[in-house]
């Protein structure tokens, strides 16, 4: 209106996004922050605070996003490279090759992805993978799944020791990273605490000393968020004794330096007999077979041992589904994991449900399993 004031407002307090999970355990729940408190002219964002100095963003960098901005990582990502003055280069979709492509001809220097795409791009032929200039990449980020070890290891060796790892989650309860040096020293790791305080606790509750396995917990000063109406829900993702303890439904164990390790998602943990069987060691174990594209495994029913392990595979182009070959697949396991974690049965699918920032979507594929579907 003409009669407003240009006038500067008193006080322009700064908000805060709410975004929605990403659904992969059950239905996408929306995460409400409590207001930050202080001013739009101020930084003082755990993006802008956490990522940016670690990272090295800054005016010069040229950031990749592979994914869409409707999932946390990306917009947030993206937002901090844009407040620093950098440049994104984004894309509406991930293509392995398109990717390489957007890299060489953007001279990336940062980027961000999820296991699965480093996977696509590892199986593309030697050919189109040496085709491409990427050495202009000198920060690589990765988070969202754990990331089986040889995959990395094998970026590495193809990209070089650029590859930085972190966890957290839409929630952002709290944050451990992790620098290549540091991960090639401990393989597997996802780091160490950068926001809040690792705590390991038992189905009890109870904190479990180092090397044990069990709910990661982060601790920190005020609870960091809640689900929009949905009390019961907040509730259980705090810890029963401590208020400000919360946890996104992780399984890990940390190590005597504080380094934490990721097992699987509590969702997705199947009881076999008695014995936790974690799905996501038999995927990593099965990544990288060349006549897999895409892997999943879950559990079903079973009337002797309660559930046992199924594996769901999407073959590589090219390669024929037949009994055989998920003979063959699974007699790849042998000797690499106890034979109980071996599934009892291969099927073969058109595709695995996954979203667009790369993470399956395991509900759906269980849901198909208890319906007594079992292939495309």
């Amino acid at each position: 209106m003409a009669s407003t004031s240009d006038a500067p407002l008193g006080s322009q307090p700064r908000g805060v996004d709410m975004l929605y999970s990403s659904g992969t355990t059950g239905r996408p729940k929306g995460v409400k922050a409590p207001l930050p408190g202080h001013e739009i002219d101020e930084r003082l964002d755990l993006f802008t605070m956490v990522f940016a100095p670690a990272y090295g963003f800054d005016t010069d960098t040229v950031y990749y996003s592979a994914a869409p901005t409707y999932h946390a990582a990306p917009l947030r990502f993206g937002g901090v490279v844009h407040a620093v003055g950098g440049t994104l280069v984004m894309s509406d979709r991930f293509e392995p090759e398109a990717a390489l492509a957007a890299i060489e001809t953007h001279r990336v220097t940062h980027s961000q992805w999820v296991p699965t795409m480093f996977v696509r791009m590892l199986k593309l032929p030697d050919a189109v993978r040496s085709a491409y200039d990427v050495s202009s990449v000198w920060v690589a980020v990765h988070a969202a799944a754990p990331c089986p070890v040889e995959v990395k290891q094998r970026m590495m060796e193809w990209w070089g020791p650029v590859l930085h790892e972190y966890y957290s989650s839409t929630e952002a309860n709290g944050i451990t990273m992790v620098t290549p040096t540091e991960w090639l020293e401990r393989p597997g790791t996802v780091g160490r605490a950068r926001l809040g305080t690792l705590r390991v606790c038992g189905r009890d509750g109870a904190e479990l000393p180092a090397g044990e396995t069990g709910v990661v917990y982060f601790e920190r000063d005020v609870r960091p968020f809640s689900y929009h109406n949905d009390d019961a829900r907040t509730a259980a993702a705090t810890h029963p004794d401590h208020p400000t303890w919360t946890t996104t439904g992780d399984i890990g164990h940390v190590d005597a330096d504080g380094y934490l390790f990721l097992t699987d998602r509590a969702a997705f943990t199947i009881i076999s007999g008695g014995v936790n069987v974690y799905p996501q060691e038999i995927e990593d174990a099965l990544a990288l077979h060349p006549d897999v594209l895409d892997v999943a495994v879950v559990g079903v029913a079973d009337d002797d041992l309660g559930q046992v392990p199924v594996a769901v595979v999407q073959p590589a182009d090219g390669v024929r589904p037949t009994p055989e070959l998920a003979q063959r697949i699974l007699a790849d396991l042998d000797g690499r994991l106890a034979r109980f974690k071996i599934p009892r049965t291969l099927h073969f699918t058109d595709a695995l449900p996954r979203s667009a920032t790369g993470k399956l979507v395991k509900k759906d594929l269980a849901a198909r399993f208890a319906r007594g579907v079992s292939g495309g």
